[in-house]
């Protein structure tokens, strides 16, 4: 799904505050189409450009319309943002799950995502013309999101299930190191630090135990295993040199 394929549109909008928010988390996420339906005759305030930046491009180029039904003339999928639970809106979308039926259509299929006034949201009128319903999930004591809020939580989903978001990976799992090279390694530290006297001879596991627990929160993989045993090893080395010269110059 193309960004140029995907209207937002703004069903009354009282705020040119919010409007101006609207069309700068427009721009945050690569969408530029924005519809305003019967807003406030303030939408291109002094308060919207300030709001909007850079992105008030989005606002000078918006397509005004009279109702909704305008709006959507053109428009063949509509997603309506709403919480209303009606006896004929069964079947809700997610943010997520919107975004993946958007990635499923057609690069050329013009769609919409539809947002309603500050105060009441979409009404049933409004949500009769759209194809799909979108709920973004918050919480009950204070459910109603800003208009820009709740957009960027729709377009966020959007990029992420586009060919953009596919360009960006959460880090694999790592593979840990097993067990006796762990083992070795805490055995080849203790020796070590004993010698350099950075552990008691007496008690050397009582510091190790916070080696043990801050290794093993971090979890380490085989190369993080080799990388720490050559340290000890570079320790041993500078210790043994250290002894030699001492001897030398003691002798």
């Amino acid at each position: 799904m193309k960004p140029e394929n995907i209207s937002i549109i703004l069903v009354e909008p009282q705020g040119p505050i919010n409007i101006g928010s609207v069309c700068r988390t427009m721009m945050n996420f690569g969408f530029t189409q924005l519809r305003l339906v019967n807003p406030t005759k303030h939408y291109k305030s002094l308060l919207a450009k300030k709001m909007a930046l850079s992105a008030f491009t989005v606002l000078e180029n918006a397509a005004i319309f009279d109702d909704l039904s305008s709006a959507l003339s053109d428009i063949q999928i509509a997603f309506g943002t709403t919480r209303r639970f009606g006896k004929y809106r069964k079947n809700f979308f997610t943010p997520s799950g919107a975004a993946e039926k958007l990635g499923q259509t057609n690069d050329n299929t013009s769609c919409a995502l539809v947002l309603g006034p500050e105060d009441t949201g979409l009404e049933t009128k409004d949500l009769d013309l759209c194809h799909h319903f979108i709920t973004i999930p918050t919480h009950d004591a204070y459910p109603s999101m800003n208009l820009s809020h709740a957009l960027a939580v729709l377009l966020y989903e959007v990029s992420l299930k586009s060919d953009k978001g596919k360009k960006f990976f959460d880090p694999q799992p790592k593979k840990l190191a097993a067990g006796d090279e762990i083992e070795h390694m805490f055995a080849h530290m203790k020796k070590s630090l004993v010698q350099i006297d950075f552990l008691d001879k007496k008690n050397p596991d009582h510091l190790l135990r916070t080696f043990r627990r801050l290794f093993g929160a971090a979890g380490l993989t085989s190369r993080d295993v080799r990388i720490i045993r050559g340290m000890m090893s570079r320790i041993d080395w500078t210790e043994k040199q250290r002894r030699k010269y001492s001897n030398v110059h003691n002798g």
